[in-house]
């Protein structure tokens, strides 16, 4: 009786790949390095997107939230500029392609002050009616709202760590001097004012929980002694990553005594940092991916070698080499497919409930990760994406079957004479 293995259907060679993997007490070489393999495919695949997911997270926060607070541009003079001298100018601003909303402002340094602590800050007056088209500040009270200063002309709002320092909770009172000195015949006087804390922030950042305190657009003029109605505009883009190409039509538009800066100065090097570290991190865990699939070249040809009785065996029986190779590529296709799915599961997990397990071990160990003086935000977030999804399945997909060649060629090019006579 002869037996016939049939070289043109591909159940053929997918069916013994399957044996292979699954081979189990028959092989234990075999059922080790597929199972090794799998772990280093899961295990790249799986840190890759959480931390491209964590990268995003961060991402995220600082286009969305941080830079949601502060103004995509700020115009400012040193000028006493006249109510129709600033609406002029506002009115030629917001023709500008890119530009979504202005909004007016008082905005000069301060220094808080209670019986327990005293903070240099920055004083930003604010008219509440516009304030929201071009910050979303209200979106991160945590106590009281924006609305409050309209009702209490004397109101301020602080962010979270600043109202600890101080010692203040919603409620409270500050001394808010002003940076200017008045000059009299007798002695220079600081012009300061008690007010009253109707709200408090917490952004996530430590320049604006920390520094920035918000009044009424009034209360600052009388605190500062301003003549004019304010000192400056701030900007809202459609695009706050593109408010930089904004500037140059900016410019055009606005005399010469004024001055217009954009996010970037104050944010920038922070944003290029978390880019750039993206692009470092995602080489590196694209290289663990690479030393993962270069295991699977290993595991392979070591399965080629123990299998070289069984291959020789299907060439006696008819099969081409090139269904041997087919063997082996399916072979390397299964175990990166059983990788890759395994990885997608726990890297989604892991994408998933990052931030709630950071705070979780910060609960427990008493510490904290990401220091507010040292990170543009004091927590880990994280955002996954698809598109990341979609290329990490891709790449390690190529990967995988681009590894399975060089092994699966060794295997067609096993002579059965030669290896019947080494069994």
């Amino acid at each position: 009786m002869v037996f016939y293995v049939s070289n043109r259907s591909p159940s053929v060679s997918r069916y013994i790949a399957i044996r292979y993997i699954s081979s189990g007490k028959r092989s234990h070489l075999v059922s080790f390095m597929s199972a090794v393999s799998i772990l280093g495919l899961t295990l790249g695949v799986a840190i890759l997107i959480t931390v491209l997911s964590v990268m995003n997270g961060f991402d995220k926060e600082m286009r969305e939230n941080i830079l949601g607070v502060v103004p995509h541009i700020t115009i400012s003079s040193d000028e006493n500029l006249s109510a129709n001298s600033w609406q002029e100018i506002a009115d030629k601003v917001v023709q500008i392609p890119g530009v979504v909303a202005v909004a007016p402002v008082v905005q000069e340094g301060g220094i808080v002050l209670t019986n327990n602590a005293s903070r240099s800050v920055l004083v930003t007056g604010v008219d509440t009616q516009v304030e929201g088209e071009v910050s979303i500040i209200d979106q991160f009270f945590i106590a009281g709202s924006l609305k409050s200063l309209s009702k209490n002309r004397w109101g301020i709002i602080v962010g979270k760590t600043l109202a600890d320092q101080l010692g203040v909770k919603l409620g409270g009172s500050i001394d808010l001097y002003s940076s200017r000195v008045s000059i009299n015949p007798l002695t220079p006087l600081a012009s300061y004012r008690k007010f009253e804390v109707v709200g408090i922030f917490r952004v996530g950042n430590q320049d604006l929980d920390n520094e920035l305190v918000i009044t009424n657009m009034e209360a600052a003029r009388a605190l500062f002694r301003s003549r004019s109605p304010f000192t400056g505009l701030r900007i809202k883009t459609f695009d706050v990553l593109k408010a930089d190409e904004i500037m140059p039509s900016l410019t055009e538009v606005l005399p010469v005594s004024l001055r217009a800066l954009s996010w970037s100065n104050q944010f920038g090097a922070i944003y290029e940092n978390i880019k750039f570290s993206r692009s470092i991190i995602s080489f590196m865990l694209w290289l663990l991916v690479g030393v993962a699939a270069f295991n699977l070249v290993v595991s392979l040809t070591m399965i080629v070698r123990d299998k070289k009785r069984d291959i020789a065996i299907l060439r006696t029986l008819g099969a081409a080499p090139k269904l041997i190779q087919k063997i082996f590529i399916w072979q390397g296709a299964l175990i990166g497919l059983a990788g890759i799915t395994s990885g997608l599961l726990l890297g989604i997990i892991g994408s998933l409930q990052i931030t709630h397990l950071v705070t979780l071990l910060e609960w427990v160990f008493s510490t904290r990760f990401l220091d507010a003086e040292v990170y543009p935000i004091d927590f880990l977030p994280s955002q996954l994406s698809l598109t990341d999804i979609f290329y990490v399945i891709a790449g390690v997909v190529v990967l995988s079957l681009l590894v399975t060649i060089y092994p699966a060629r060794r295997a067609a090019a096993i002579q059965p004479a030669q290896a019947l006579r080494a069994e």
